[in-house]
């Protein structure tokens, strides 16, 4: 049996190397090669990777739920709420052996974080930024995805943000959404911040830029007993209560989450014991993030704009 990938970007690539290093056999199909019909007419095949832009998520979606094959989404699912209860409703039928491609729920320091007591909580900040035009190598922003007015944008396209802090405080109310844009590209948010609230009175915000200078990528977290301050970058996490201060460096390969995550649905496919990640992003669990993410990006409010040459 063959594990399908929908897409030959970059991610599709990761996803598909990955597989091939866990010893799968595997099919790495772009999606201009793509043909439904003859797809869905194979027996061969076991599950499905959608690494395909995100407006084609809904179809694969539904042909995977319609076949009973369970899939791997890569994030973000959808950027408006009719869309993402749409994907939502259609994968029901396979969403218990599905996941969203949240890998930052394996980062060792979210694992470590999952773990703690965070009762006492009164304030938290998520943040990630970067120059986007240093991103990748022989990339262009103007052409891609991210320049669309319909879908793009910084907040969708680093919205693990916005997952990483619903998956550690889990009942969190959007208040409102701040946004710099660019003279250049209307309609596209550079810089993004989200303004949150939870159920006992903790006030937040999530961050992501396309405009820092310097890579950065941390949270911090504030409560009655204790001073979390995380660094996903180095990667290490400091611990301060009235006693002492404790700082936990973390040894790993990023690459290391794609696996982890990757392991865990082929045991979710095969309906075996995972690896107890209490974060895993198994798809029946990930409604509340993607409408989280729907609702920030269509309640987006622009009060500037950033001078940043895009040519």
């Amino acid at each position: 049996m063959v594990i399908a990938v929908i897409g030959a970007g970059s991610i599709g690539r990761r996803h598909a190397g990955n597989l091939e290093a866990l010893a799968q056999s595997v099919e790495l199909i772009g999606w201009r090669a793509f043909d439904r019909t003859e797809f869905e007419a194979r027996k061969d095949i076991e599950a499905v990777v959608i690494a395909t832009s995100t407006p084609i998520r809904l179809d694969l979606i539904e042909m995977c739920a319609a076949q009973g094959w369970p899939f791997y989404a890569e994030k973000p699912l959808a950027w408006r709420v009719a869309q993402a209860e749409a994907i939502h409703e259609a994968a029901a039928p396979v969403a218990d052996r599905s996941m969203v491609g949240f890998m930052m729920r394996y980062h060792p320091a979210v694992r470590d974080l999952a773990t703690r007591d965070l009762s006492g909580l009164y304030g938290f900040h998520f943040e990630i930024g970067h120059d986007v035009r240093q991103w990748r190598e022989n990339w262009s922003f103007v052409g891609s995805y991210a320049a669309n007015p319909e879908g793009g944008g910084v907040l969708m396209d680093l919205s693990h943000e916005v997952d990483l802090a619903l998956s550690l405080i889990p009942d969190m109310t959007l208040k409102s959404v701040d946004c710099v844009g660019h003279l250049d590209f209307p309609g596209v948010d550079f810089a993004t911040r989200l303004h949150l609230t939870d159920v006992t009175g903790a006030v937040g915000s999530v961050a992501m830029d396309y405009v820092s200078p310097v890579s950065l990528r941390r949270a911090s977290l504030r409560a009655d007993d204790q001073v979390i301050d995380l660094d996903f970058l180095v990667p290490d996490m400091r611990v301060a209560t009235a006693k002492d201060a404790k700082t936990t460096p973390y040894a790993f390969d990023r690459n290391d989450m794609f696996m982890d995550a990757m392991r865990d649905f082929l045991a979710l496919v095969r309906g075996q014991k995972t690896s107890g990640n209490p974060l895993m992003p198994r798809f029946d669990r990930m409604r509340d993030s993607s409408l989280m993410i729907a609702q920030a990006w269509e309640n987006r409010q622009f009060n500037g704009v950033v001078a940043m040459d895009m040519t």
